[in-house]
């Protein structure tokens, strides 16, 4: 499998500049010392305790000790895989990505996928632009206008989702492309058209919404065709086919616009389609997204799992939308998300509002924003809904009733990492079916090994049991004190090659970081996110960044060198001498291997080589 070529994530830190990147995320403010500080964007403070360092390119947290690279920090903010953030930044900064594994007919093939891919967005964003003028200004776009209209939105709700409309002529669109110089081989294959008739545009007196990555990039269209247009066996909305830019079931509507907040709340409220959720944007509540004409996947959960710790499932009152909430909800559980329900106008009932509404849209262009915004506080905890559905699915009135309103949370236990919590919904489910726990255990535990009926929704997938071990914190010793003096001041590591081996370090941690300061050294790569790359040990990693955060060493770096060589091998002759003692006692008892004048002689030598230090550092 190829990888990013380490020339190029060299190119890239030595091309980046900390401050700036950080910037787009955080506001900083330069001090003394060519320092920049800000509030930390991983921890509410008011006093700011987060650091960037320029030269070094590393930023810091003194306050919740999240540390790293320019490159580590976007990681974080955006929750990208380390080689989407790479390609991410490469083209802001204008580096080209090499890959490694790649032979020079693969590289350029790589290359042609990254231009079409490239040219795709660029042609994305065009026509996204033309319908929206089509919506906006031409006399075709009055009806979708009209309706817009008429279901409440503002002209601002337009406006943020870049809402079009797409004309009757279905050739039209062909002939304005092909005017502006795009090939019909490379339009037949941008999912515009059909693929039947490559010059008849896919979307036709439709009203239009632009479906965005997370960077803000069109990547396709879903169409709502207009009331009264409908016809039979034509879909109310239809969304783009695949390709190379967009994948259906790992896309979300609106993901651009809603992750400013999802970020803020780390909760995100998931509607059912395009309308419902421009009706929760208009209404204020901007951490709402949508799947796109699929159920909720396990690949948009894990996609929001790097942003929110909880779902909130908006979807309609009816028979289909309460399904897909059952079915949501176990998705979200088995990718480590909560999850909460909202019944559309159950919020209003219960605050003596009408309740006849079943979607958000139609409570917003009804009763308004504030309505709206009672609706979706009025949340059911997952765990209850389910036993609720299950009752109302089943008749309690006869024994097969109540096994079968038990059978449908078999699931939902399943997506529970935590004995204590199974084992309470356990007790919950037999105390509101009237019947035995132990009961309800034993048909559990046939539904879990295959050997008894299944619940409606769905099986979880296996837990993951490979996580590591704890490990206790790391500890500034006088060795991992001298190794860091090296990595902020690095014209010393070849003083301390040539002063100290790695023999005589006893500390795990230090070894590590001594194997990679000598990695380091001989392959002559500038940056510190290189040595930071060779430490395998993510703690130790971060202990690294956070000393090299202190101001601590950067006071007298040779005074600091020379204190933290000598005490590393003081220390190691004491240790050597305690165990000569040890042995010389063994000698006495005839179990040491070694002579007694040996024994004695070393003794000498390092007592000697003890006082000189003492002396010498009085």
């Amino acid at each position: 499998m190829a990888r990013i070529a380490g020339s190029t994530i060299q190119a890239l830190s030595d091309r980046l500049d900390a401050v700036a990147v950080v910037g787009d995320y955080v506001r900083l403010e330069k001090r003394s010392g060519g320092q920049y500080w800000g509030c930390c964007p991983f921890h509410h403070e008011k006093t700011p305790s987060f650091k960037v360092d320029p030269e070094r390119k590393l930023y810091y947290c003194f306050g919740c000790h999240k540390g790293g690279t320019v490159i580590d920090f976007v990681m974080e903010m955006d929750k990208t895989s380390f080689p989407e953030t790479v390609e991410l930044l490469a083209k802001k900064s204008g580096v080209e990505i090499v890959y490694d594994g790649l032979s020079g007919d693969a590289q350029e093939q790589d290359r042609e996928a990254a231009l079409r891919r490239e040219e795709l967005y660029e042609l994305y964003r065009r026509v996204a632009g033309t319908f929206s003028f089509m919506l906006l200004e031409r006399p075709d776009g009055e009806e979708a206008r009209s309706y817009l209209k008429e279901r409440g939105f503002s002209g601002e709700t337009i406006a943020r989702f870049r809402l079009g409309f797409a004309p009757r002529d279905r050739y039209w669109l062909h002939a304005f492309l092909s005017g502006k110089g795009y090939s019909g081989e490379f339009l037949a294959g941008s999912g515009l058209f059909s693929a039947k008739y490559p010059r008849s545009a896919f979307f036709s007196s439709r009203l239009m919404f632009p479906i965005a990555d997370r960077q803000g990039r069109t990547v396709a269209f879903g169409g709502r065709i207009l009331p009264g247009a409908e016809a039979e066996g034509v879909g109310k909305y239809i969304n783009s086919p695949e390709s190379a830019i967009y994948k259906k079931g790992q896309t979300l509507f609106a993901i651009d616009l809603a992750l400013p907040r999802i970020r803020e709340t780390g909760e995100v409220c998931l509607a059912e389609g395009y309308m419902d959720v421009a009706a929760l944007h208009q209404a204020g509540i901007t951490n709402a997204a949508a799947p796109l004409g699929t159920a909720f996947t396990d690949d948009q959960a894990r996609l929001l799992r790097r942003w929110a710790a909880g779902v909130r499932l908006v979807f309609d009152a009816d028979g289909a939308g309460q399904n897909a909430a059952v079915k949501g909800i176990l998705t979200a559980r088995r990718n480590g998300l909560s999850a909460k329900v909202v019944i559309p106008g159950e919020g209003l009932a219960a605050s003596g509002g009408n309740a006849v509404f079943k979607d958000p849209a139609d409570i917003l262009k009804h009763q308004g924003p504030e309505a709206l915004q009672k609706t979706i506080e009025y949340t059911i905890v997952d765990f209850e809904y389910l036993l609720r559905r299950g009752k109302a699915l089943n008749d309690l009135s006869t024994s097969e009733g109540k096994a079968g309103a038990a059978a449908f949370l078999f699931p939902y236990l399943e997506t529970l990492d935590s004995e204590v919590s199974r084992d309470t919904c356990i007790g919950d489910i037999a105390d509101a079916l009237g019947i035995d726990r132990q009961a309800v255990v034993a048909d559990y535990r046939r539904s879990v090994s295959g050997q008894g009926r299944s619940g409606d929704a769905g099986r979880a997938a296996p837990r993951d049991a490979g996580a590591s071990p704890w490990k206790g914190p790391i500890h500034l010793n006088d060795e991992l004190f001298l190794l860091i003096v090296v990595v902020i001041h690095r014209e010393l590591t070849a003083r301390l090659r040539s002063t100290l081996a790695i023999e005589e370090l006893e500390d795990p941690q230090a070894k590590e970081l001594f194997i990679a300061l000598e990695e380091w050294f001989r392959n002559d790569a500038p940056g510190i996110d290189d040595l930071l790359s060779r430490i395998q040990d993510q703690a130790l990693r971060n202990f690294v960044i956070e000393q090299s955060a202190s101001a601590a060493f950067s006071v007298n770096p040779e005074t600091l060198f020379e204190d933290g060589i000598r005490r590393v091998k003081q220390k190691r002759l004491e240790r050597r001498q305690a165990e000569i003692i040890i042995e010389l006692r063994t000698q006495k008892r005839g179990e040491s291997r070694r002579s007694l004048d040996d024994l004695l002689a070393e003794k000498v030598h390092i007592d000697a080589e003890l006082r000189n230090f003492k002396e010498a550092n009085p």
